[in-house]
């Protein structure tokens, strides 16, 4: 709408850049996709007790966690750990 109204050449072409995703294979591999993500992203106060036990059993657990703490993934359990100890290890760097 607007290049209707602008003088010819005045706008510049519009460029898209997607960023590839990342390599996710292992995801296809993990507990959680089998299992369906209700229990991995409970409502707010909801136990995650059952989510970190499918996590404890998965053996993708190391690449879920190093995956959530590199893209900084805020809400859910990721590696078997809830985000606020996922939030606790990023403080003290392990």
């Amino acid at each position: 709408m607007i290049e209707r109204f602008s003088p010819p050449g005045t706008l510049p072409a519009m460029h898209i850049e997607t960023m590839p995703s990342p390599e996710l294979t292992w995801q296809e591999e993990a507990l959680c996709a089998q299992t369906g993500g209700d229990f991995f992203f409970p409502e707010p106060g909801s136990s995650v007790r059952e989510a970190k036990r499918i996590c404890g059993l998965c053996p993708i657990r190391a690449a879920c966690l190093d995956y959530a703490m590199a893209h900084d993934m805020r809400f859910g359990v990721w590696g078997g750990l809830s985000e606020k100890e996922r939030l606790e290890l990023r403080r003290t760097g392990g």
